[in-house]
């Protein structure tokens, strides 16, 4: 089994937006990689610059698990991680015992701990650690992680975490991280919506929006939406917060899936994953967050 000190490679499974500057984050601390990512543009942009004995790609998640003690992956949802783990070439069938697997992406927490405990068949061990943070923390590596897992699986995954992020939170056992990245997700998006609709609204009453953005960074409305949106990226017309409308969608949806297995009736959720749905379907799933601003406006204008 390889070792499990800076200088043994780690494994990297999912080479995306978020994905691809954190695995060259872990590039510039002195971490050689085994990579695995279909796309051959990610490939190569990750190459560009790499020492040749520091990086190397292989074709399956399998062959990633044979040359790595721990294993990062970056996957969009948990339908690819499950494909990651149990499909043909998966890492599960090749999982050894002391072996982690990092599911670093936002994923439904029930299948996180179905995951988690098909690896401790093996031996393996399988924890979450979800990002908080902007494509711009990704490649500084300051995102904050929550990490979801025991404190044996945290002291193999710590020294790996810390070359792509500034702040370790551990949030409890497997799961607990997934779902408090879907909930803090939520906060953001109904505070983003809130602030949208504010805009809109205050903007039919002739008010200046540039002193409505320092009236609630000055008061209660404050939030990060508020801080880091409104005059950056919403009245700016940049709309390009680092944040696309499908992934808002996909952390609601999971924040629903919550709501449903502990038999919550989240009605302000609903309302929030019905206005993002919408937003979706007319905007499309790549449009950034912030874009929901614009879709309000079209929404109000159909409306009347």
């Amino acid at each position: 089994m390889a070792s499990t000190d800076a200088a043994a490679p780690v494994g990297f499974i999912g080479l995306g937006m978020m994905g691809l500057p954190m695995a060259r984050c872990l590039l510039r601390s002195g971490r050689a990689l085994v990579a695995c990512d279909p796309a051959e543009a990610a490939r190569q942009v990750l190459a560009e610059g790499a020492a040749p004995d520091r990086l190397r790609f292989v074709g399956t998640p399998a062959e990633v698990a044979k040359a790595c003690d721990i294993i990062v992956t970056m996957l969009p949802d948990s339908r690819i991680v499950a494909q990651v783990m149990e499909g043909p070439g998966g890492l599960l069938a090749v999982l050894r015992p002391g072996q982690l697997v990092i599911d670093m992406g936002s994923s439904v927490p029930g299948e996180t701990r179905r995951l988690a405990e098909a690896a401790a068949g093996r031996g393996a061990m399988l924890i979450d650690a979800p990002v908080s943070g902007s494509v711009v923390k990704a490649k500084a590596g300051t995102l904050a992680i929550m990490v979801g897992g025991d404190d044996a699986a945290f002291a193999k995954a710590e020294p790996v975490l810390r070359g792509m992020g500034e702040t370790l939170i551990r949030t409890g056992a497997v799961g607990s991280a997934h779902a408090m990245k879907a909930l803090n997700n939520y906060v953001y998006a109904a505070g983003l919506l809130a602030t949208a609709e504010a805009l809109r609204m205050a903007e039919r009453l002739g008010l200046d929006l540039g002193i409505l953005a320092d009236v609630l960074n000055a008061s209660s409305g404050r939030n990060v939406a508020t801080e880091t949106k409104v005059k950056q990226e919403i009245l700016s017309g940049r709309y390009a917060g680092g944040f696309q409308l499908g992934l808002m969608r996909k952390d609601l949806e999971t924040a629903g899936a919550i709501a449903a297995e502990t038999g919550f009736n989240a009605q302000a959720l609903a309302l929030c994953r019905n206005l993002w749905n919408e937003a979706v379907a007319a905007l499309g799933p790549k449009a950034d967050n912030t874009e929901i601003h614009r879709f309000l406006g079209g929404r109000s204008e159909t409306s009347r």
